[in-house]
Parts: C-alpha cells; sequence; structure tokens
C-alpha cells in the first residue's frame, strides 16, 4: 500500500484525489469564465495527447497525455508556440493541488473547456502518471515511419509525414500513428469550432495579436460566448467559425460560408473533410446533426485524453 507519492502516484490517495480534481474543476471553471481561456487549454490537451505513436509499446517512449508537454523540449516544439501561456495558467492551480498529476491536470481543463463553451459532457477517467524529467519528453521527428509529425497534423503542405495530399496526411498522423478511425478524425476536425489562428504562431492566416491585427470577428466588442455574455480573451488572429468560443456544429453547417469569407478561415486540412467520399460522409451526418456530433467528439475525445496513458491506480477513476 507505500506511503510515499510522486507526481501522478496515487495508491492509498485515490479518493483524496477524487476531492482534489473536484477542486481543481471549480478553480477551472472560475479561470475560464475570467479569461475565456477555452481554445487555448483544449489546445494543451490535445497537444500533449498529439505526440502518442500505437507503434511504440513502451511508456513514456510511446508519447501521449503524460504531462510531458509542461517541459520546454515539448513546448518549444513549433507546433505549440503560444502554449506556454496555457501552461501558466494551469501552474497557479497545480500548485494548490500538487498531488494531482500534470497529466490529469491538463486533460481535465480541456474536457471542463469544451463543456463551459456549450460542448458536451465528456466521460472522463483520472489517474494518469506524468512523466518527471524534460528527457522523458518526445523528439520534435516522428519516432516510427514518418519523415515528420512527432506530433499532430500540420494545418497545409508541405507536409512533413510526406503525405501529397491532405487527407493523406490526417489519415497518417491520426490513423497510423494515433489509431483513430476516418469516423473520429472527422469528429475530432470539428473541435476547430473553437479557437483561432494567429499568423504570429502558425502563420495560416494574415490576421494577428491585437485589435489592429484581428479579423472582424475577432475584435474585443465580438460576443462569441455561448451564454452571450461579452469577452473574448485576447483579441485577435483569424477564427473558422463566427461564434469561436462556442461549440457547436457550425465548422460543418457553415463551412461554405468560412470558404468564402476571407475573414475567416478553412486550412487545406479542413476542406478536405468535405470532399474525400470517406471523410464526407460522417462531415455531412455532422452538419445535420448537432447530437451526433456531440455524441461521436465526446468519444474521441475521451479516447484522446487516454492515449499513450499509464495509470495510478490501474484502470484510473472517475470524479
Amino acid at each position: 500500500m507505500g506511503n510515499a507519492c510522486s507526481d501522478g502516484c496515487f495508491g492509498m490517495l485515490g479518493g483524496a484525489n477524487q476531492k482534489e480534481l473536484r477542486a481543481c474543476k471549480q478553480k477551472l471553471k472560475k479561470l475560464i469564465d475570467e479569461r475565456n481561456c477555452n481554445p487555448i487549454l483544449v489546445r494543451l490537451a490535445w497537444h500533449d495527447s498529439g505526440t502518442y505513436d500505437q507503434r511504440i509499446k513502451t511508456f513514456p517512449e510511446c508519447g501521449g497525455a503524460n504531462g510531458a508537454i509542461r517541459f520546454d523540449p515539448e513546448m518549444n516544439m513549433g507546433a505549440n508556440a503560444g502554449l506556454d501561456k496555457a501552461r501558466g495558467y494551469l501552474e497557479a492551480i497545480h500548485k494548490e493541488h500538487p498531488t494531482v498529476s500534470w497529466a490529469d491536470l491538463i486533460q481535465l481543463a480541456s474536457a471542463t473547456a469544451i463543456e463551459m463553451a456549450g460542448g458536451p459532457k465528456i466521460d472522463m477517467k483520472y489517474g494518469r502518471v506524468s512523466v518527471t524529467d524534460p528527457k522523458q519528453c518526445v523528439g520534435p521527428t516522428s519516432r516510427e515511419g514518418f519523415k515528420g509529425n512527432a506530433g499532430l497534423p500540420d494545418g497545409a503542405p508541405p507536409f512533413g509525414c510526406g503525405a501529397k495530399t491532405p487527407q493523406e496526411h490526417l489519415r497518417n498522423v491520426f490513423g497510423k500513428k494515433m489509431g483513430f478511425t476516418d469516423q473520429e478524425i472527422v469528429a475530432l476536425s470539428g473541435a476547430h469550432t473553437l479557437g483561432r489562428v494567429f499568423k504570429e504562431r502558425s502563420g495560416a492566416c494574415p490576421f494577428g495579436y491585437g485589435e489592429q491585427a484581428a479579423s472582424k470577428y475577432t475584435k474585443g466588442a465580438c460576443v462569441v460566448r455561448k451564454d452571450g455574455k461579452q469577452g473574448c480573451g485576447m483579441v485577435g488572429g483569424a477564427a473558422w467559425t463566427k461564434n469561436w468560443l462556442t461549440f457547436d456544429n457550425s465548422y460543418f453547417s457553415q463551412y461554405k460560408e468560412a470558404l468564402n469569407d476571407d475573414n475567416l478561415v478553412y486550412l487545406p486540412t479542413d476542406e478536405c473533410l468535405s470532399t474525400d467520399p470517406e471523410f464526407k460522409k460522417y462531415f455531412d451526418k455532422y452538419a445535420a446533426d448537432q447530437a451526433a456530433f456531440f455524441a461521436d467528439y465526446a468519444s474521441a475525445h475521451k479516447k484522446l485524453s487516454e492515449l499513450g496513458c499509464k495509470w495510478e491506480p490501474a484502470g484510473g477513476f472517475k470524479i
């Protein structure tokens, strides 16, 4: 029954950590309501999980939701530009709840952010073990099979994995590397209903930081929250949807509008979902049925949040 607990080690403290995680969730709700930081918390968790490679069987070499993104070797990868801000938000909470593993806190923040934006409640479990040393981080390139893409897919060519088309790229990274089906790839892509792209981060749009560099949908006066309250967090960038702090199916149902509006973004890896015959089946389904999208997204998000995890206690626990 051990008498010591390191980051992510619960032992007899399982019940105590349930209470700690519930307390963290309340603090996360307050943080999200005040800062309107839903998108960056989701992105932090996705990018932590996104290093997972199903072709590698050992922990933590396989990557995944293990909290490694808090360390500089992963945080400084180009695809993670700007995520140090999200890490800073969570550091204050983790300092007050040090027995909660970083891996759990990151994934809890993401699920809470989705829920607070009007999205589905995700059937999460906890008890993830966190890596404890920067040396346990994955490298910036793929460890198996690809030239690049240790993490999530690129938005536009040239693709790090060597794919010639956006759909091949999505299937390489989300499918061959991470183990997702076509249906799950489309459902997960729907998370682009939240958030923005910034010129200073990915360079994938001409809109950047601040009021003067913002698109017409990302200015300070824009009302984008699900509850209709004022506030959008940091001003600027360009979004996939007009109401980019609301989790709904508008990424699917209003994609033609996005393709024809210079103030919105729709990247090649977004557009291929509506043109590839297999992806299109699910894309059209979610455009027509938000409830179906929510159900499939919640399932895929849960799977993403558990990739590569080592659990203590074995099998994890609910809160």
